[in-house]
């Protein structure tokens, strides 16, 4: 059966453009339409992908990002190839007895349109080639060349210095560029999304060099068609191998000897991190937010700093917008047949009537109940939310620096805003497998909740959290919390989808959302963890005074908005990306 998310994907196919020039044109970069074509295009390396209607089902935060960055490509035109592993099972969380308990089922990529196109090989020394099955999947001017066999494993399995991650991220590197290889597509480009990827620029390399390049020659022209994306604050948290571990793994996919050996000199005490060789070879880097530019912490082999660019993170709003209310920011001009904010936007939005943003939100909840009629709670059962309920919300990934236990740190201020405010509590998100800390964490959560009648009542931890449900909330519920640990978010996409559908975003000022500073949503703050809990009770209390008020509400949505139109945007990422990549000549 089509779900809802489905069905707004097929809903929003029309396309708006006659042919990609259009939009190069409007970003100033008509040249383009000679650097970019089906035969060389732009190709987005990544271990992750997040998109269920493609069977690509990996990853969190980066791999939701991807899908989106696919899905603004095809809408616009752009000729764009999404390398990535095929990951051959699916993760999906219930909670039996309070904890997380999880399944894995099968996927094939046949069952989802994929074709199969031939094997390549990978080689490790001593063993016998491991043969990656190489399938793809057209979707208009974009497609997935996936690659993958049974003993990849899952996304991010083991050890992030281990074999099988290097194994894992060699496969993606050697095996991807001769998937492309395979089907004659030479890049235009290559993006790098995080150091995983660097074995892409590896194998491009090899190839040069093998046709006759010289190294330096080589290096310097991979080095201008390689762009590095990190979406990692600081270095130390990238993978790091051994000397041993390359010449096992890595070093039998290279044919130069010379290649060999300007890698080798780039060990320090018989270890390389990843990053390191990454920003060896990629001439454009850029963090994914303004503050994450900024702040990251990232040295080359030299020990000088690197300078990233900033390109922030943005969202395909067709996909994550419902889609009455993109259709009226369309039809008052705020975003254009592209995508992008136009030069009036904010004027625009003051014709953004009161009466107006009250009705969208009205749908948007009929949608959520919608989908919770077929999900489950804590206990197993369904939800309803009354159409006059208050709702907040917190759906991200159950991971520590996000801190979705917060609102539960004192469970009798949280029953008093509920209780006061005729409001519900939603909760998702799943725990990262393995995560032993978390997963505790998630329980004593649940715990709190289910010792005490009114909470059972009002909170609802809502099990299986995917794309269906994180749509359903962005576009049905009324208030949603953000509260990562300043400077360790890089961007985050989930407050770009809640503010696209006319919702109040409660946050600190970290990622995307200090884009704009002072930021313009109901800033949590503090000088310690306490102070910042308290902030947070009295924000969500600022949230409900304004649902009390339909103009004041009405004010702060336009105002959110006319500070974050010009960052949410994914068709404004892909004219940053652009613009960065290949400039004006």
């Amino acid at each position: 059966m089509e779900n809802y998310f489905e069905k707004i994907n097929r809903r929003q196919k029309t396309q708006n453009i006659e042919d990609v020039s259009e939009f190069y044109e409007a970003i100033e970069r008509a040249n383009l339409t000679k650097k970019l074509s089906p035969e060389r295009p732009y190709v987005y390396f990544t271990m992750e992908v997040y998109d269920k209607s493609n069977g690509i089902k990996g990853g969190g935060g980066l791999g939701v990002l991807a899908a989106d960055t696919r899905r603004v490509a095809e809408k616009l035109e752009i000729p764009f190839v999404c390398v990535t592993p095929f990951y051959r099972t699916e993760l999906h969380q219930s909670i039996e007895n309070l904890d997380q308990c999880e399944n894995f089922l099968p996927v094939n990529p046949e069952e989802y349109g994929f074709e199969y196109l031939d094997d390549v090989e990978i080689y490790t020394e001593g063993m016998p080639p491991a043969r990656l099955n190489i399938f793809q999947k057209v979707l208009g001017s974009t497609r997935f060349l996936t690659m993958g066999e049974s003993n990849f494993g899952e996304l991010y399995a083991g050890d992030g210095s281990g074999d099988h991650r290097l194994y894992q991220e060699v496969s993606l590197g050697f095996g991807g560029y001769n998937a492309l290889k395979m089907i004659g597509l030479k890049p235009a480009v290559i993006q790098l999304n995080e150091t995983a990827t660097i074995f892409a620029a590896v194998a491009r390399l090899d190839e040069l060099v093998r046709n006759g390049m010289n190294l330096y020659e080589a290096i310097v022209y991979v080095r201008k068609h390689t762009l590095y994306t990190n979406h990692t604050l600081v270095q130390a948290a990238e993978s790091e191998f051994s000397f041993e571990q390359f010449a096992r793994i890595v070093m039998p996919n290279i044919q130069s000897s010379a290649l060999k050996t300007w890698i080798s000199g780039l060990f320090r005490d018989g270890r390389l991190k990843l990053s390191t060789l990454t920003i060896e070879l990629a001439e454009a880097k850029n963090g994914v937010s303004r503050l994450h530019a900024r702040v990251a912490d990232y040295r080359d082999i030299n020990g000088d700093k690197v300078k990233f660019k900033a390109v922030t993170n943005g969202i395909d709003l067709p996909t994550w917008v419902l889609p009455e209310i993109l259709a009226k920011l369309e039809q008052r001009e705020i975003f254009d047949k592209f995508g992008l904010p136009t030069d009036n936007f904010k004027q625009n939005l003051q014709n953004l009537s009161t009466d107006e943003i009250i009705e969208l939100k009205r749908l948007g909840r009929a949608k959520l109940n919608e989908i919770l009629l077929k999900r489950k709670n804590q206990r197993g059962e369904t939800v309803q939310i009354p159409e006059d309920a208050l709702v907040f919300d917190f759906k991200r990934r159950f991971v520590s620096y996000k801190r979705p236990w917060m609102p539960f740190e004192d469970p009798e201020k949280l029953k008093r805003i509920l209780r006061e405010n005729n409001a519900h509590y939603i909760l998702a998100g799943k725990v990262h497998q393995g995560d032993e800390k978390m997963r505790e964490m998630l329980h004593a959560v649940l715990s709190k909740i289910e010792s005490d009648e009114f909470l059972r009542e009002r909170v609802h931890y809502i099990q299986d959290y995917d794309e269906e449900l994180g749509l359903a909330l962005a576009v049905g519920s009324d208030v949603a919390i953000n509260v990562p640990i300043v400077g360790l978010e890089a961007c985050g996409t989930s407050f770009m989808k809640d503010l696209a559908n006319l919702k109040l975003l409660i946050s600190t000022a970290d990622g995307g959302v200090a884009d704009i500073s002072p930021t313009s949503c109901l800033e949590v703050t503090g000088v310690d963890y306490g102070a910042e809990v308290r902030s947070l009770y009295e924000r969500m209390n600022q949230a409900a005074r304004l649902y009390q008020n339909r103009e004041a509400l009405a004010r702060q949505i336009r105002r959110q908005l006319n500070d974050y139109v010009p960052v949410i945007s994914g068709a404004r990422m892909m004219k940053d990306y652009l613009q960065l990549i290949f400039g004006k000549k």
